[in-house]
């Protein structure tokens, strides 16, 4: 229960935005209190045993990190470090009837020479060259403008300085430029990747959906790198709330905001929880949460949901599975984003397959192996028995194809994108899964309707609603966390330069309670 009857600030959810506001409210002397539903915070962001007995804590939901900044972690003392991965990519694929691949990273010259004896010549590497190093520029300059207040888009522009860059990604579909730029079909697909994660669009989507979800992809820290959160994700938010706890601020699970009431000034907060219904008194109420959630919490007209397109699968493996390309280590090949029927070609296929509300013949998706970076996720017999694990993010599997029968479906569509991993591979990935204290096999699946289930994302839309470029619109105030209500803020992934694992709602809207 609440400590008391009145804060400075509710926030609503305890999610890892939710804590960095927490953390930096009540480390500025503001009286805090967290309302979280579940039994533990952390949201998306956390790790867990899922399988029977089995000593393995899995980053759940989400599993990388790249747009938390430095300056969250440094601001806020946590105890929390992320290790680089030495391999990229890895993409396999035939061609003239032998299997071979796309290997990036491990050095320029390795990656050169795998991008020469792909494409048969150096036009490639130097395509892709000259294209990373144009969105490291554009990254170097947009990235920290996500902790200051927004930037109309002019001065997003003039920051940017490079018309060339700011019409290829802020203008044009992103396939215009992939287009013009590449023109082997599998470098083609690993470029797009980055702009269809999470998102159900194609190449050339007229709405720019995939431009932006590409920009979150490569600005990062201003460098783009996708890096493995040491203990796992779970880290990251127990780090978190331990910094809120030593702030000052009351934490309290198993308690669901059911409505928020303000006159602009003050609010009152009601919550149940199993030992009833209770309400507490706010100066200000940061709702961690979809902008659906907070327009029922205050009585507003929700937006329309936006729907997700993706399939997370977990594996516990006894060993990484042989490759059919034997001239890569599975080691090298799993250690970065292992892509799977991403091919150019492969992808505008899928997106049309299910567009018309079909299962993707060839289900694209890609995968990780946590464990290779980042071994103490496992318990010790586990790594020395040679244990890993694998994260497979399916793209194009839209909620509407589950809509009919969820558990069919996604056993439907399970198959198909492991048969798809099988086609690559010297030996089923079956037979390297491990087995819980049960004798199941250790591998589950989580659709957009799980995800809506598990985590109240409107429509398993991973981002709550399609991601907005980094600059000011009509209404969006001067952090891109505010809302109708002069009290109420919006401090989850549907902010403004919300999205994906960065804290940066969080710190916005605690920015804006402060008044900066």
């Amino acid at each position: 229960m609440p400590a008391h009857e009145r804060y400075d600030v509710v926030i609503v959810g305890g999610g890892h935005n939710g804590l960095v506001a927490a953390a930096y409210l009540a480390r500025a002397g503001r009286s805090v209190l967290v309302l979280e539903r579940l039994g533990t915070t952390g949201g998306a962001a956390v790790s867990t045993r899922p399988f029977a007995g089995v000593d393995a804590r899995l980053s759940r939901y989400s599993y990388l990190v790249s747009l938390l900044p430095h300056k969250i972690v440094d601001d806020l003392g946590l105890d929390f470090a992320v290790r680089g991965r030495t391999v990229s990519s890895y993409t396999p694929t035939e061609r003239d009837g032998r299997a071979t691949g796309l290997l990036v990273g491990g050095g320029e010259e390795r990656t050169r020479a795998s991008f020469e004896r792909l494409t048969g010549g150096g036009r490639e590497y130097a395509a892709w060259t000259d294209f990373y190093e144009t969105t490291r520029r554009v990254a170097e300059r947009v990235f920290p403008t996500l902790t200051e207040p927004l930037p109309d888009r002019d001065a997003l522009r003039r920051r940017v300085d490079d018309d060339a860059a700011w019409r290829m990604l802020f203008e044009e579909p992103i396939g215009t430029a992939v287009e013009e730029r590449f023109t082997d079909d599998l470098v083609r697909g690993v470029v797009l990747t980055d702009a269809l994660i999470g998102t159900f669009a194609d190449a050339h989507d007229a709405s720019l959906q995939q431009n932006r979800c590409f920009l979150y992809h490569v600005i990062g820290n201003g460098t783009g790198d996708w890096d493995v959160p040491v203990g796992g994700m779970g880290a990251l938010t127990d780090a978190l709330a331990s910094a809120a706890r030593a702030a000052g601020a009351e934490l309290v699970t198993g308690h669901e905001v059911t409505c928020v009431e303000t006159d602009g000034r003050h609010a009152e907060v009601t919550y149940e929880s199993e030992s009833g219904a209770g309400r507490v008194g706010a100066g200000h109420v940061l709702v961690n949460a979809s902008p659906q959630a907070l327009a029922a919490l205050v009585g507003d007209e929700p937006p329309a949901p936006a729907e997700g397109a993706q399939l997370k699968v977990n594996m516990l493996l006894t060993r990484l599975p042989k490759l059919r390309d034997t001239s890569v280590d599975p080691r090298e090949a799993f250690a970065g984003t292992f892509h799977v029927a991403e091919g150019y070609e492969q992808l505008a296929t899928a997106y049309g397959q299910a567009a018309a509300g079909s299962l993707p013949a060839a289900p694209p998706s890609e995968i990780y192996c946590h464990s290779l970076t980042d071994p103490t996720i496992l318990a010790p017999d586990l790594v020395a028995r040679g244990y890993q694990t694998l994260t497979l993010f399916g793209l194009h599997t839209p909620a509407r194809l589950f809509a009919g029968d969820n558990d069919a479906a996604r056993a439907e569509f399970l198959k198909a994108t492991l048969a798809q991993l099988d086609a690559q591979l010297a030996e089923p990935i079956e037979d390297c899964l491990a087995v819980d204290v049960d004798g199941r096999p250790c591998i589950e699946a989580k659709t957009p309707l799980d995800l809506e289930r598990d985590l109240r994302l409107p429509g398993g839309n991973i981002f709550h609603r399609d991601l907005s470029f980094p600059y000011a619109q009509e209404g969006t105030g001067r952090w891109g966390v505010e809302t109708a209500h002069a009290n109420v803020l919006l401090c989850g992934a549907g902010a403004v330069r919300g999205g994906g694992v960065s804290g940066i709602p969080g710190h916005n809207a605690a920015m804006a309670v402060l008044g900066h």
